[in-house]
């Protein structure tokens, strides 16, 4: 998966790389599809939410320029992936999923694997979690109609936001940067992820 998926298409992160090659993807994934957990594509998990593709993850993370001096937000823990990944890159991950069934069992697995810098919430994603702000790093893992303005402004200068923004089924991943002048916003790739549900999201 690393060599041919991930180098081989462009990441060039070797810290991103490593954290990929070093947490196990098959323990979050749903019991039967073990063997297609290294696949190059997505699969469904519980509550009609997915873990995405591997290639997705590297892309995201690396967009982030983790050092492990930095503070992340994740919108979005959904199987606790890529709540793993950043957690070996960053140096403490706070991470936000609608849905209580993913939370319990996303929570079991990163304990399992001996993540202690994650601290994790059930509510509301898309307004963020202004008491722990700013973050260096927000990553969203479920695509919105607009940039919530919640997020940006718990970003801290110097910060990255990385989102999928736009239309169900016809998203763009958006980088997000807050400079001492302001937000600069650059298109990435498109993309097609669940919905951000909430107040700043999709409604259910």
């Amino acid at each position: 998966m690393v060599a041919e998926q991930l180098a081989a298409r462009g990441i060039r992160s070797e810290a991103v790389l490593s954290a990929m090659g070093w947490i196990p993807r098959e323990r979050f994934v749903p019991p039967g599809q073990q063997s297609s957990a290294y696949g190059d594509g997505a699969l469904p998990i519980d509550c009609l939410q997915t873990i995405s593709q591997p290639y997705m993850v590297a892309r995201m993370t690396e967009l982030l320029g983790l050092t492990r001096e930095h503070r992340v937000l994740e919108i979005g823990t959904g199987s606790g992936y890529q709540t793993a990944i950043l957690a070996c890159l960053g140096r403490h991950v706070y991470s936000i999923e609608w849905h209580l069934k993913l939370l319990t069992l996303a929570a079991a697995r990163l304990e399992a694997l001996g993540l202690r810098n994650i601290t994790l919430r059930c509510g509301d994603g898309s307004l963020g979690w202004p008491e722990q702000a700013p973050f260096n790093a927000i990553l969203v893992t479920a695509g919105a109609p607009v940039v919530p303005s919640a997020l940006t402004e718990q970003l801290a200068v110097g910060g990255r936001l990385v989102i999928p923004v736009g239309p169900v089924g016809d998203q763009t991943l958006v980088l997000v940067r807050r400079t001492e002048g302001g937000l600069k916003t650059e298109d990435i790739l498109k993309c097609r992820f669940v919905k951000l549900v909430g107040a700043a999201g999709w409604r259910e």
